[in-house]
């Protein structure tokens, strides 16, 4: 038999930070001893075996991407014409999830960072006011109009939680 100690329980009254959750596919970037590759929610993809065109736009702008987001595995949602709601762009783009770490970064063309819509102590209301301001002023991005919710990163216990503004109760099987 092996040990194994209870973990440690995050305070729920710590701060959290809520982004807009862009509707577009999951992929992610990785960077790593000189190797880019691209990948989507599930496995790794190339430009002969793509996700709406992510592994060719990151073969394409490799050099750029190694210079401003550096080593590691840079997670984010691949969105704009043709994925999803579209935005209403002629364009896809890559958002970048952690708003600390890239907020105020040099990102190159086609990269952004996924919209923060507030910092702070965890509150019910505040969760609840962000939706409402989603859904009665459109999406913090390039003015849409139908946004689809709210991703809450919770930083002390480092968790996700989504909340979107249509079907929230029914979810997606998750």
């Amino acid at each position: 038999m092996n040990f194994e100690g209870f973990p440690k329980i995050a305070r729920w009254s710590r701060e959290i930070i809520i982004t807009e959750k862009i509707d577009g596919t999951n992929a992610a970037i990785l960077i790593e001893n000189g190797i880019v590759k691209a990948q989507s929610r599930n496995r790794f993809i190339a430009p002969d075996d793509d996700n709406f065109g992510f592994a060719r736009w990151v073969e394409a702008n490799k050099d750029a991407l190694v210079f401003a987001l550096g080593e590691g595995r840079h997670f984010g949602e691949w969105f704009g014409n043709g994925i999803q709601r579209g935005y209403g762009m002629d364009r896809k783009m890559f958002a970048l999830f952690n708003t600390t770490r890239w907020k105020n970064a040099e990102l190159p063309d086609g990269v952004m960072v996924v919209p923060e819509l507030y910092r702070g102590p965890m509150e019910d209301w505040i969760i609840q006011r962000k939706l409402q301001y989603l859904e009665m002023f459109g999406s913090k991005l390039f003015g849409f109009n139908r946004p689809e919710g709210i991703v809450i990163y919770h930083t002390a216990a480092k968790v996700m939680f989504k909340k979107t503004l249509y079907n929230d109760e029914a979810g997606k099987g998750d």
